[in-house]
């Protein structure tokens, strides 16, 4: 973290960046939440719009159980949660995955069978972020649990440090492709 020191009337004030700063902001609308009466079962669409357009929502012990709870709630089929509040152009949405069109190559399996290839992907389905209108990030989420985010490069630029284990997959999937075929000479 990178935080400078601000004078301010002759005193001393720390000056965060902007990832800190959305981090507090995280913390204190979900301890403000935890304080608010709502029904028990729903999870709340604001607060998980918060925790997924986080840097890593698994690091911040407030988003956890309804990130996880969004994912049971999916998985049983339940609707996407809706926030009110969030603003025009910040909204989340959901969608299942569909191997090979809607999920990404390092996580499509491809199955041989006698009359044509089946196509499976890792993730059930898919929950896009998008802040300010523009594409912030894709959460792919399975059954099991398992879960990766895979961030926008404006996210990234924004963000400044952001999970990286999309990316890692992708780049160790893209190490295991063969070498092109050499283009032939005339």
């Amino acid at each position: 973290m990178h935080t400078t020191l601000l004078v301010v009337d002759g005193a001393p004030r720390a000056r965060l960046s902007l990832r800190r700063l959305m981090q507090h902001a995280i913390v204190v609308f979900v301890a403000a939440l935890a304080l608010s009466p709502r029904p028990a079962r729903a999870v709340d669409g604001c607060l998980v719009l918060l925790c997924l357009a986080a840097p890593d929502w698994r690091g911040i012990p407030q988003c956890v159980p309804p990130v996880k709870q969004l994912f049971r709630d999916l998985a049983r089929g339940k609707p996407f949660p809706t926030c009110s509040m969030s603003g025009a152009g910040n909204s989340a949405n959901h969608a299942w995955s569909s191997a090979p069109a809607f999920c990404p190559p390092q996580y499509t399996r491809v199955i041989e069978t006698e009359s044509a290839p089946v196509y499976q992907c890792d993730y059930s389905g898919a929950i896009s972020v998008s802040i300010n209108g523009a594409p912030f990030s894709r959460t792919w989420w399975s059954f099991g649990g398992d879960s990766v985010t895979e961030f926008s490069p404006a996210a990234k630029t924004q963000l400044g440090t952001w999970g990286t284990r999309f990316d890692n997959d992708y780049a160790k999937w893209l190490a295991s492709l063969p070498p092109p075929a050499p283009a032939d000479l005339p």
